[in-house]
C-alpha cells in the first residue's frame, strides 16, 4: 500500500515539475501536454489521469506557487513572537529568496495576464484569501505602531505592492540590468542580487521609519 502511495506521488511530481518547466518556457498557450508526459516519464493518458486537462494542470501550478509564496511571507511578517521591523525584513528577505529560485515566474505571470486575461480571475482567487489576512494585521499593526509614535503611518497594500515591485525588477529586467547597468561594476549578476536584496530591505524599512 505503501509502495502504491509512493509510487503516485513520485508521478504526480514529476507531472507538475515538467508541467511547471513547459509553461515557464513557453507560456500556457505554447506548453503541449505531450511534452509534458514525455519530460516527466510518463504517458499522456496518466496525465490525463492525474489532471485531467492543460486548464486543470496550470490552474493546479499557480496555485502551488502562490500558496507557498504566501506561507513564506506569512510565516516571516505574521510572526507575533518577532519586532515589526525583523518581521518585514524576513518578509522582504523571503519573498526576494523566493523570486530567486523561481526567477521566470513573474514573467510567465506577467505574460499571462497580458495575453490570457481569463487567467487573472484564476490567479486573483487564489491570492485574495493569502493577500487579506496578510493586510489587515500588518495594517492593524502599523496603525498601532504609528499611533505611539514608532513609525509612520502608511498603507499596508502600498507597502506590499512597493515590496513586490523592488524584489520582482531585478529579474524581470535582468537582460537589461546584465547589460547596462551591471558593466564592471560588478563581479557577476549574483553579486548585483546580493546588493539589491540588502537595498530593498533597507528601502521598505526607511519607508516605515522605524525607530
Amino acid at each position: 500500500m505503501d509502495k502504491g502511495k509512493n509510487n503516485t506521488e513520485d508521478t504526480e511530481t514529476r507531472i507538475l515539475h515538467a508541467a511547471e518547466k513547459e509553461f515557464f518556457e513557453k507560456g500556457y498557450a505554447g506548453a503541449r501536454t505531450a511534452s509534458i508526459a514525455e519530460e516527466a516519464g510518463a504517458t499522456h493518458a496518466m496525465l490525463h489521469y492525474y489532471f485531467r486537462t492543460k486548464d486543470k494542470l496550470f490552474e493546479r501550478i499557480v496555485a502551488d506557487k502562490i500558496n507557498m509564496l504566501g506561507d513564506i511571507i506569512l510565516s516571516a511578517i505574521g510572526d507575533g513572537d518577532l519586532p515589526l521591523e525583523e518581521r518585514i525584513r524576513q518578509g522582504v528577505e523571503r519573498h526576494f529568496d523566493f523570486i530567486s529560485v523561481n526567477r521566470d515566474l513573474p514573467k510567465f505571470i506577467v505574460n499571462e495576464v497580458l495575453t490570457r486575461p481569463e487567467h487573472v480571475e484564476i490567479m486573483k482567487q487564489t491570492a485574495l484569501h493569502i493577500v487579506n489576512n496578510l493586510l489587515g494585521s500588518l495594517q492593524h499593526e502599523i496603525d498601532e505602531y504609528a499611533a505611539k509614535g514608532l513609525c509612520r503611518h502608511i498603507d499596508a497594500r502600498m507597502l506590499l505592492i512597493d515590496i513586490v515591485s523592488l524584489n520582482v525588477f531585478p529579474f524581470m529586467a535582468a537582460p537589461i540590468v546584465k547589460g547596462a547597468i551591471l558593466g564592471s561594476a560588478y563581479d557577476n549578476y549574483e553579486e548585483f542580487l546580493a546588493m539589491r536584496k540588502k537595498e530593498n530591505v533597507e528601502t521598505i524599512l526607511n519607508k516605515l521609519k522605524i525607530c
